[in-house]
């Protein structure tokens, strides 16, 4: 049989074998970049025409609109530097708050739009394949337009010149399983029909992405019901999308990546250790004495909380003991571990914040692994992990075991990002990334008495790469836990109704 070009009623073709309905057509002998640039041609004539047509179909697409607005605004943190790339007519980026905020587009009337719209920001007209604005951007916006374009490829190299090491890109596209949908749904006229599109499928784009040195962090879908609905809308778009088997039909894939990983070549920073110490006067100076110097230099910071021995006495005398040593403390005022870190964080001068437990079950000795895991350049939050090695004997009880497994695998569900224990307490981020989480924590509001979640939600929230580093963990020697199981069990168990709320159920 022969293979000829079947051309459909609708005037689109698609290769198959020779049927007797089928008329045969002769192909232009053309190179590709002669179809490169027909094809670029028919894309912008396309969107200088929407454009002029935006308020015709503004009711048929607000909800799926005012949806990404919705999104993107709880990934990205106000004040940041923003690209989007391919940003119609500016409400996306205007939507994120951005301190410098940056759009191109091809389309001149889009652009033209862009300006009117939101004067306090830059646009640009440029084809997403061959732009160089010369900087790079905190977050960069590609909602849309993988879909569209000719070489996805090309233009994730392209954005890549403009990421910095800690960029994060933001995309979402179309979920192929829509594409018949879709077609339907232009067909009778409820939405302007589009040219040829890439269904591209979540592997697609990981793999697009990998060959353009950019790692996926995560990836999600998002919209159900991307018409109006009333509370149905509420409900599939906030909730159910994010359940099976529901979640297979999300209109939109989003996917979030960053530069791939590379060693420091920042000075070494100055390490701060923040140890917050109740009752623990027995453990002081084995603290002193084990944790080694990390970086430029390493200072403990400690955190006396209300103890009932004389811990905060025990810590001065060690102080004076070591007069060439860098350690500080500090009274705690109010309640709980969480208190303590987030003091002991605002005192600290490193660059390099690290949490390690006055009672040692985390040796201090593993500290260093910590440092070289973020100073690889592989994680932006180190989160230590009891649960792989054996533990030494009475480390941890049955129970208290067996809630932590079931914990990590909920948190790990609603962060979107795998996290094997919540509440081993090391844990490492720089003071860039606890200064960016800090500023935005009226978003969950005062809530963690542990000072782990405080940590891990707002790592989430803003895409930072997450690494587990498996520690040995040991009974402790002095003194008695301050945990309650019952009590701080039933207190996590109202976190993980909060986080689904307040991060998985956005």
């Amino acid at each position: 049989m022969t293979m000829v070009l079947r051309v459909d009623q609708d005037g689109t073709g698609k290769f198959g074998r020779s049927k007797e309905k089928s008329r045969r057509v002769t192909l232009p002998n053309v190179n590709s970049a002669e179809r490169r640039q027909e094809f670029t041609e028919s894309r912008k004539n396309y969107w200088q025409g929407f454009a002029g047509e935006l308020e015709q179909w503004a009711s048929r697409r607000k909800v799926y609109q005012s949806r990404l607005r919705e999104i993107y605004s709880f990934m990205i943190p106000p004040a940041q530097r923003v690209l989007e790339v391919g940003c119609g007519q500016g409400d996306l980026l205007a939507a994120v708050r951005p301190a410098r905020g940056v759009g191109v587009d091809f389309s001149e009337r889009m652009v033209d739009r862009a300006k009117a719209r939101h004067p306090q920001f830059e646009f640009a007209v440029a084809d997403a394949h061959e732009f160089d604005l010369g900087e790079t951007f905190d977050y960069i916006i590609c909602s849309d337009l993988l879909n569209d374009l000719w070489d996805v490829a090309e233009v994730l190299r392209v954005i890549r010149r403009h990421c910095h090491a800690q960029t994060r890109l933001i995309l979402n596209f179309f979920n192929p399983l829509w594409e018949q949908p879709r077609r339907l749904a232009e067909a009778i006229g409820l939405t302007r029909r589009q040219l040829a599109q890439n269904w591209l499928s979540e592997d697609d784009v990981r793999n697009l992405l990998y060959l353009s040195e950019l790692e996926t962090l995560r990836t999600f879908p998002e919209v159900l019901w991307p018409v109006p609905g009333g509370s149905m809308r509420s409900l599939a778009n906030r909730y159910l999308v994010k359940l099976w088997p529901f979640q297979r039909w999300g209109v939109a894939n989003f996917v979030v990546a960053r530069p791939f990983a590379a060693p420091g070549e920042s000075p070494d920073p100055v390490v701060s250790v923040v140890v917050p110490a109740r009752n623990e006067a027995g453990n002081i100076a084995g603290i002193l004495d084990r944790v080694p110097e990390m970086g430029a230099g390493t200072e403990v910071v400690f955190v006396e909380g209300n103890s009932t021995d004389n811990t905060w006495e025990t810590i001065e005398e060690e102080i004076a003991r070591r007069p060439g040593r860098s350690i500080r403390a500090y009274k705690q005022m109010g309640k709980g571990k969480g208190d303590a870190v987030r003091l002991g964080f605002g005192h600290a001068t490193g660059d390099l914040l690290m949490i390690l437990d006055a009672d040692m079950t985390v040796a201090p000795e593993d500290l260093p692994r910590f440092y070289a895991a973020w100073r690889s350049g592989k994680a932006d939050f180190v989160n230590g992990v009891r649960l792989v090695y054996p533990m030494h004997e009475e480390a941890m009880r049955l129970f208290n075991h067996w809630g932590n497994r079931f914990f990590a695998r909920a948190f790990s569900w609603l962060l979107s990002q795998s996290i094997k224990d919540t509440l081993c307490g090391t844990k490492v981020l720089s003071r860039q990334h606890y200064e960016m989480i800090a500023a935005n924590r009226a978003y969950f509001g005062d809530f963690d008495p542990f000072g782990d979640f405080d940590l891990i939600f707002g790592a989430a929230r803003f895409n930072l790469k997450i690494v587990d580093v498996p520690i040995r963990y040991w009974e402790r020697v002095y003194g008695d836990t301050n945990i309650n199981r019952w009590r701080d069990g039933a207190i996590l168990l109202r976190m993980v109704l909060y986080s689904l709320r307040r991060i998985k159920m956005v």
